[in-house]
């Protein structure tokens, strides 16, 4: 566990492993009615393939994003929980869910692993320790997080997170089009708030999350290219953003804002162009 000073309390970011998963979802369980603010985020191995296409079509990005994530398995996945005013949940506001891995076995790209491993994942305890994807998938479901419009995701472009989650909910390869992708992702997570989306529609903030944090004046909490600790930088980031941004009107508009994800479905931020497409298959992985 990693523990932090915040606000004059100590607060912990927890890992959860195969021995502990059931005991720690029981307990997301307990807190999610009065933190319903669920900011997410997921280390995965990269992106290895592209879409097999004579031309550019409108999906382009989806099918990116389908080829990889079904030939992919997540690695870490952050769950960090907040109130409606942004207080982090008292204690652990933070979970860092760590997958069974293995470099010998499973699919990666290069570069991927390379900056996990600078960033202090230990790759051994993903092989022995990590969490069967079919259990999480399993806890998940009946985990209060999910089927319910009173729970806000909070992400920051976050296709590829949502595709590896719907995965682990589904247990099956994602949907082959678009349309039927952002169905199911909507039934699963009625509320979600891409934070890039969000900025996209605002002046003035441009790049990864990181840079829009300082420009917020967001601190981070442990190491980044950790699920954890980037999870609570989007939480912190989220509410900041709407403090700055949105204090003063009746708050974020749902009907611009909502159910939207930055690179994907018919929105304003899709590009179109095939040249554009191929220079930012990695978009996602590298926000």
């Amino acid at each position: 566990k990693y523990e932090f000073e915040y606000n004059g309390e100590t607060l912990e970011i927890r890992n959860v492993w195969a021995e502990n998963v059931e005991e720690e979802m029981a307990a997301i369980r307990e807190i999610i009615e009065k933190y319903p603010y669920v900011a997410m985020d997921t280390e995965f191995p990269g992106v290895v393939a592209r879409p097999v296409s004579e031309s550019y079509s409108p999906d382009y990005h989806y099918k990116s994003l389908k080829v990889n994530v079904d030939l992919l398995k997540i690695i870490q996945l952050g769950l960090s929980f907040a109130d409606k005013e942004g207080n982090f949940a008292k204690g652990c506001p933070c979970w860092q869910f760590n997958f069974k891995f293995s470099l010998s076995d499973d699919m990666f790209a290069q570069d991927s692993i390379d900056l996990l491993v600078n960033s202090g994942i230990s790759f051994e305890d993903h092989s022995k320790r990590g969490i069967d994807p079919a259990l999480f998938g399993e806890l998940l479901m009946v985990s209060g997080l999910v089927l319910d419009d009173r729970v806000k995701w909070v992400s920051f472009h976050s296709g590829y997170d949502y595709g590896y989650l719907l995965k682990l909910l589904t247990t099956v390869e994602l949907p082959n089009d678009e349309k039927q992708f952002f169905e199911t992702l909507k039934l699963y997570f009625p509320s979600i708030y891409d934070i890039k989306y969000m900025t996209s529609l605002l002046d003035g903030h441009f790049g990864g999350l990181q840079k829009l944090a300082d420009d917020l004046g967001c601190r981070r909490l442990g190491a980044e290219h950790q699920a954890g600790s980037d999870s609570l930088l989007t939480m912190s980031t989220y509410f900041a953003l709407a403090k700055q941004r949105f204090v003063g009107t009746s708050g974020i508009d749902d009907a611009r804002y909502k159910n939207e994800l930055y690179g994907y479905g018919g929105n304003h931020t899709v590009r179109k162009g095939a040249s554009y497409a191929a220079a930012n298959i990695n978009g996602d992985s590298q926000p």
